[in-house]
């Protein structure tokens, strides 16, 4: 019986943070409430540059010995390296944990899925319908899928379901430093608590909110034949942005939505290359979308 789809990412890694001071040294580094968080909670969040562009994107969980990050493995380095950059005299201990620790999503699941045995299992802060990510040594995973009937899937079977969501990812669909907060929808995705004190970057995420200045965002797509990552969306001779994720007829493409409203109020079609595409709203989209006109 299968009771769910249980897919090893070895694209993740993960890290942890210690110490007295774990809270308030997170709190004050990302965009997301760290001090809200009960044992066994966790929450999508950004480290961002002082300019409000988004470093790294992450998981976030919380347990009783401190935290564990979620976050891309081609991140690893880079983001311990930052994280350490803003120790200065804080009792926190910093750690990479991903040769005895591996990042397991799971999905279309039952809701309480069970921890493997010395793991932990949460649902994804980002999405609802991304299921839940699971964090224990890969042996435990194993023995878990096994025990609990869940089909072993391959990473790329995840990436499908997650360009079906229309969910973007850093180090995926944008690289360090390359795209605002908001364009990257990590306010839609839960990842920006706008009532809590200063962190880096605060500054410019909070002037884009407030005014709404927010112009490019990840949008997905659908279309026959998609090209490859990178290519580019237009309308007539108009540049809308480009192709990100690709997965059979569906993909993720960051755009102006501006543009792209403008484009379809005057019954222009979109391409992502040669192709024909349709822009879809996710699930979890709150902002103002393009909509062809009637």
């Amino acid at each position: 019986m299968n009771n769910g789809c249980l897919a090893i990412l070895p694209d993740r890694g993960v890290i942890s943070v210690t110490g007295e001071d774990a809270t308030p040294f997170l709190h004050g580094l990302v965009t997301q409430n760290i001090e809200n968080l009960k044992p066994g909670e966790a929450t999508y969040t950004a480290l961002l540059t002082p300019q409000g562009k988004v470093l790294f994107d992450f998981l976030v969980l919380r347990h009783e010995g401190g935290y564990l990050l979620d976050c891309a493995r081609a991140a690893l380095s880079d983001l311990t390296r930052r994280l350490g950059f803003y120790k200065l005299r804080s009792k926190v201990e910093i750690a990479d944990k991903s040769e005895e620790l591996a990042v397991a999503a799971l999905w279309d699941a039952p809701d309480e899925a069970a921890a493997p045995a010395g793991g932990h299992a949460f649902a994804d802060p980002r999405a609802e319908g991304l299921g839940r990510r699971l964090i224990a040594s890969e042996d435990k995973l194993r023995q878990a899928a096994e025990k609990q009937g869940w089909a072993l899937a391959e990473p790329a079977d995840y990436e499908a379901h997650r360009i079906s969501q229309g969910v973007p990812e850093g180090f995926k669909d944008y690289e360090s430093g390359e795209v605002f907060a908001h364009d990257a929808c990590i306010d839609q995705l839960g990842g920006i608590d706008f009532h809590k004190g200063c962190y880096v970057g605060q500054e410019v995420v909070s002037r884009m909110h407030h005014r709404g200045t927010a112009r490019k965002r990840f949008v997905a797509v659908r279309g026959r034949g998609l090209p490859e990552p990178g290519a580019a969306v237009t309308a007539g001779s108009t540049n809308l942005g480009k192709l990100t994720s690709v997965a059979g007829g569906r993909g993720l493409a960051l755009v102006r939505i501006d543009r792209a409203g403008e484009a379809l109020s005057r019954g222009e079609a979109i391409k992502a290359g040669e192709i024909p595409v349709e822009l879809v709203r996710p699930d979890w989209a709150a902002f103002d979308f393009p909509v062809p006109a009637e």
